[in-house]
């Protein structure tokens, strides 16, 4: 769903006629060492762009846009949110952060544990090929 909002953002921004370049990142919206954000920020604040385009506000990062929309305004930069929605709830924004968090920890959690089984599982059949006749 996300690269086809990239190309929506690419029509987008094409209709405008505004030339762009997409800078992407795979990843969680709770790292903030991402290669692509790093980037972003670096040229952000050396005035290199004139206007962020997203799709959504929390694209950027789940927590913490508003720093980096901060550094925009501070450097000039505009902001388009293309997808912007109405403004949700206390109660509707806890509740869905609350999810992401879980969510992202438990992505970890069962991550390391697959590499863990991974090079267990590696290692019993090494062990098994040393062994067999």
């Amino acid at each position: 769903g996300q690269k086809d909002d990239l190309v929506r953002l690419e029509s987008f921004c094409a209709a405008n006629g505004w030339t762009y370049e997409v800078i992407s990142d795979v990843g969680s919206g709770l790292n903030y060492h991402k290669r692509g954000l790093r980037i972003l920020i670096n040229r952000i604040c050396s005035g290199e762009i004139g206007r962020l385009v997203i799709s959504h506000k929390d694209r950027l990062l789940r927590f913490g846009s508003e720093l980096v929309f901060a550094l925009c305004e501070h450097f000039g930069t505009e902001v388009v949110i293309v997808n912007a929605t109405e403004e949700s709830s206390f109660e509707e924004e806890l509740a869905s952060d609350v999810i992401e968090i879980v969510t992202v920890f438990s992505a970890r959690l069962y991550g390391s544990r697959s590499h863990k089984n991974k090079a267990v599982m590696e290692n019993l059949a090494a062990a098994a090929k040393d062994v067999s006749p």
